[in-house]
């Protein structure tokens, strides 16, 4: 199968949705499929092209077999509606350009969490003859609502209209939870469209390992108690409140909290941190993805944390299901929902209300002082990763896939689910 996939976010960056579509790539093209990725130069989340990187018109490179045709775009940081709705229109005008002069594909594919590259795939897909496959990463615009990034407002009600248009449209739409279907259904998208794949860890990259004595002492975490959190620190995730917990812990030098990640909300916390004189946070900043092992060997507990709004009890952040590949206990502080489910099912952790900072305090020190249950956590962990399996569900993702191309899609890709 050919297979064109439209992603703003793709490897060297290390968010969730480029380690999601470029891990799931790799399986596919393994099991002998094509697939070209049409992205943009690596710039997420600074707002910055990388070094050594170009935001040229057009260029492409073979990355692990997979076909990677970079476009240009109006890049900004993770910050501001306006700037970053600039960002994602370009991209949708220049892979849609760019998307017409590839071979043509049996399947185009665009991931969210914005929808405007979904514009794109859905256009590219309409003018080559083929069908389009709309991957559901976000509820996006609701999200821009949540982080309070706006209002709603008649700008947000157009954007919700050119949503649903495009969930019609489009011949499958793959959610990543059972909530961002529900929700579909409740909005009269078909249920025997929308298939469930949910995220996972690609286990040959994960896996428990001794902590890096050399790294820990690099970071002045060396015999430490440390509660990892790694990945972008965004207006999405409310970290303020790991601040306020760390302060109501600043009399126990045993436990130190790690942020490492860049993101909008990055300076604030660290300045934030330096003005309450919180010595128990380490800040570290984005680090390649060959880093993330030995980052989170340094990790006692993972730390998952999303902000206190009821669109993110929708959400599971990827980074569970690293933290259990890599067979480490779970802290997760969000709303009540799918990703609590899955903690508390797999009893691969502890669940704390969001915007709770006693409760998070309360949490860390139960976990730095039992060893017993912190170990039984970890073996739980560990033990589901399997069932999260990034290689499952690739191929899951696959018989969606097949069954689109066969023009089955909107009749049958409901009953697939991960």
């Amino acid at each position: 199968m050919k297979i064109l996939f439209l992603t703003e976010n793709f490897p060297p960056e290390t968010n969730a949705a480029a380690t999601r579509v470029y891990e799931r790539a790799l399986y596919w093209e393994k099991a002998g499929h094509q697939v070209t990725i049409l992205t943009c130069a690596p710039n997420f989340p600074q707002g910055k092209v990388y070094d050594g990187w170009e935001n040229r018109w057009r260029q492409v490179q073979m990355m692990d077999g997979l076909r990677v045709v970079r476009v240009k775009t109006y890049i900004s940081a993770n910050e501001g509606f306006a700037k970053r709705t600039a960002d994602f229109v370009s991209f949708m005008v220049t892979a849609f350009t760019a998307g017409l002069f590839e071979d043509r594909p049996d399947v185009v594919i665009s991931t969210s969490p914005q929808f405007f590259a979904a514009i794109g795939g859905w256009a590219l897909a309409a003018c080559r003859g083929r069908p389009f496959v709309f991957e559901l990463g976000d509820l996006w615009p609701r999200s821009i609502t949540a982080v309070g990034a706006m209002k709603p407002s008649p700008v947000i009600r157009a954007l919700e209209k050119l949503e649903l248009f495009l969930y019609r449209r489009s011949a499958a739409v793959i959610a990543l939870t059972q909530a961002f279907k529900a929700d579909l259904v409740r909005r009269a998208i078909g249920a025997e469209k929308i298939a469930v794949v949910i995220n996972g860890v690609d286990l040959p990259r994960y896996a428990p390992r001794p902590r890096d004595e050399e790294l820990a002492a690099a970071w002045g975490l060396s015999g430490k108690f440390v509660l990892g959190y790694v990945g972008t620190h965004g207006m999405a995730h409310g970290l303020i409140n790991v601040l306020d917990a760390a302060e109501r812990l600043r009399d126990d030098d045993r436990i130190r909290f790690l942020f490492v990640g860049a993101g909008a909300e990055r300076q604030m916390l660290m300045a934030e941190a330096a003005r309450r004189n919180l010595g128990n946070i380490v800040f570290q900043g984005m680090q390649p993805k060959e880093m993330m092992p030995r980052i989170w060997s340094l990790c006692d507990v993972a730390l998952v944390h999303l902000k206190n709004d009821p669109a993110f009890a929708e959400v599971i952040p990827s980074k569970i299901f690293e933290a259990m590949g890599m067979g480490l206990p779970l802290l997760l502080v969000a709303p009540e929902g799918e990703a609590s489910r899955i903690v508390i099912d797999d009893a691969a952790g502890l669940w704390v209300p969001a915007a709770q900072p006693q409760a998070l305090a309360d949490a860390a020190r139960t976990l730095a002082d039992d060893g017993g249950r912190r170990n039984a956590l970890a073996a739980a962990s560990q033990a589901a990763a399997p069932r999260h399996s990034r290689a499952y569900q690739a191929t899951r993702y696959m018989d969606v896939l097949d069954l689109v191309v066969a023009g089955q899609g909107p009749s049958r890709a409901g009953a697939i689910e991960s």
